[in-house]
């Protein structure tokens, strides 16, 4: 695929979000007899923004691996586990009234932990050739049952008590101009650094050669090892960089939450499985998961604005909307083309 491609394809995928959101609130307000200024508020974006946040720092993380040809179906069981431990740290600093330094030390350890646990749950993908699935699947369930069994030791209770949430940035005199002021400049901060994660990540996997590398790592990993590149060295790099961004992502779902929840699938809630959906839509490009993420946050937002302005519909109809996107964009935008050695332990031949 062309650079002229994917620009054609990654803009056609944000204006395809834009057009389903608006599409389906136009058809609400049509059937409802609401006005869409309404239904899309600036309120309504910033709120999916914040949503899209864990969902596309998981998905880039989640892209990463398997561009290297390694398949980590365990980021939400990362996501969980950095959920929990952006709790835990956030209390053991702050108690129960944390300051905004806290919080932000919170997500760094979060991420720091997150880390460490994926280069054992790397070794055993890499080095003994574990297999990806049942490895991921592995981590989901551990993460489901370890954290709320955290919970329960640090508070008697599966979920948190009420902790702190960051603060956003607002920037006086832009965050006064016309919807854009509110959007941009009245923001989470969490927000603005996720932009800046996904331009930094496309940057290095298509201008740079180490990019190069993670790219030659899933499709030709033979001709990168010829090349005189340890094939092993870069897939542990990704792997362990997919787990830190998945904890990265819980970390800053906790964040915006402000508490932590262990009932049912955990506060996480699927937003793991929702990141490989992403990067699968987006074709495994940074800023197509991204849209893709946001598309999610979008049509998830959906179901609380609707709740707002009184429209009576099922929670678990609209929770369906991102799923049922998904299966219809891909049918008709065309197929995600997965790398070739997906899955493929690399043995060298040295």
């Amino acid at each position: 695929m062309s650079v002229a491609d994917r620009r054609l394809r990654f803009g056609g995928l944000v204006a395809l979000a834009a057009v389903v959101v608006i599409g389906l609130g136009a058809v609400a307000s049509t059937q409802f007899d609401i006005a869409l200024e309404r239904l899309i508020t600036v309120g309504f974006v910033n709120r999916s923004l914040e949503m899209a946040t864990p969902i596309a720092l998981a998905a880039i993380g989640g892209l990463y691996a398997e561009k290297s040809g390694v398949f980590n179906i365990g980021l939400e069981g990362f996501m969980i586990v950095g959920a929990i431990a952006a709790a835990g740290l956030l209390y053991g600093l702050g108690g129960t009234s944390p300051t905004q330094a806290h919080v932000w030390l919170a997500i760094a350890g979060s991420m720091a932990i997150t880390a460490c646990l994926t280069v054992a749950f790397a070794a055993l993908l890499i080095r003994y050739k574990a297999d990806q699935i049942v490895a991921g699947l592995a981590v989901w369930f551990i993460g489901l049952g370890f954290a709320p069994f955290v919970a329960a030791m640090i508070w008697d209770s599966r979920s948190s008590p009420g902790l702190a949430s960051v603060d956003d940035v607002a920037v006086p005199g832009l965050r006064e101009l016309p919807v854009v002021g509110s959007i941009v400049f009245d923001q989470s901060p969490l927000v603005l650094l996720t932009v800046v994660v996904v331009a930094v990540a496309w940057v290095v996997l298509y201008r740079t050669r180490y990019g190069y590398w993670i790219q030659a790592a899933g499709e030709n990993p033979e001709a990168l090892d010829t090349a005189g590149i340890d094939v092993d060295r870069v897939r542990y790099a990704t792997v362990i960089f997919s787990g830190a961004m998945a904890g990265l992502g819980g970390a800053v779902l906790l964040a915006h939450a402000g508490n932590f929840v262990g009932t049912g699938d955990t506060m996480t809630d699927g937003r793991g499985w929702i990141a490989i959906v992403a990067y699968l839509f987006g074709n495994y490009n940074p800023v197509g998961a991204a849209a893709a993420a946001l598309l999610f946050g979008a049509l998830d937002m959906l179901n609380v604005q609707f709740q707002t302005v009184g429209i009576e519909v099922s929670s678990r109809l609209v929770n369906l909307l991102p799923y049922v996107a998904v299966l219809v964009v891909l049918s008709a935008w065309g197929k995600t083309r997965m790398p070739s050695s997906v899955g493929e332990p690399y043995e060298s031949e040295d």
